[in-house]
C-alpha cells in the first residue's frame, strides 16, 4: 500500500496481497482518493465499481463502536455533521483504512468489505438516516 500524500487531493493506490487475510473481502480497492476540499472520499474497486462517499455519510455510518454500538439495535444517531471534513486516511494492514475526521472522530476502521457495502447501499442508508434524523427532531447542521 502506498503512502498517503498530504495535499489537496491524496491518492492511495491499493494492492491485494495474496499473503494477507482479506477479512471477508470479495472486492478490493484499486485506488482511494481523498478530496479534502470537496469533503469526500472516492474509491475504485477491482470489479469496476466506483463509489463516492461524502464525509458526512462516512461519519454517520462509521463502523466504530461509538456509532454502531456493541450489538444489534445499538446504533447511535449522529446528528450535526453536515460540515464535517476528513483530515487524514491511515492504512490498516492490507484490509482497511482508518478515517480521521475534523470533529476528531477517528475510531472507525473501514474495511474494504464495509466500504463496498455502504457504497453499494448508499442511497438506502442515506434515506434511512435522513428519516431517522427527521423522526428524532434533530438536524444535520452543527449547533450554532
Amino acid at each position: 500500500m502506498a503512502n498517503l500524500r498530504a495535499r489537496r487531493q491524496a491518492a492511495m493506490p491499493v494492492r491485494n496481497s495474496a499473503a494477507g487475510s482479506g477479512f471477508g473481502t470479495a472486492h478490493w480497492p484499486v485506488e482511494i482518493r481523498l478530496e479534502k476540499a470537496e469533503r469526500r472520499l472516492e474509491v475504485d474497486f477491482d470489479d469496476g465499481s466506483r463509489f463516492v462517499y461524502p464525509a458526512e455519510f462516512l461519519r454517520v455510518e462509521s463502523p466504530s463502536a461509538e456509532v454502531q454500538g456493541h450489538g444489534p439495535g445499538q446504533k447511535v444517531l449522529v446528528a450535526g455533521r453536515r460540515d464535517v471534513g476528513i483530515l487524514d486516511l491511515e492504512p490498516v494492514g492490507n484490509y482497511a483504512v482508518r478515517i480521521r475526521f475534523d470533529d476528531l472522530h477517528d475510531t472507525g476502521i473501514y474495511s474494504w468489505a464495509y466500504l463496498y457495502e455502504i457504497g453499494r447501499d448508499r442511497e438506502r442508508l442515506w434515506a434511512n438516516y435522513l428519516a431517522a434524523i427527521n423522526a428524532a427532531g434533530k438536524s444535520r447542521d452543527p449547533r450554532s
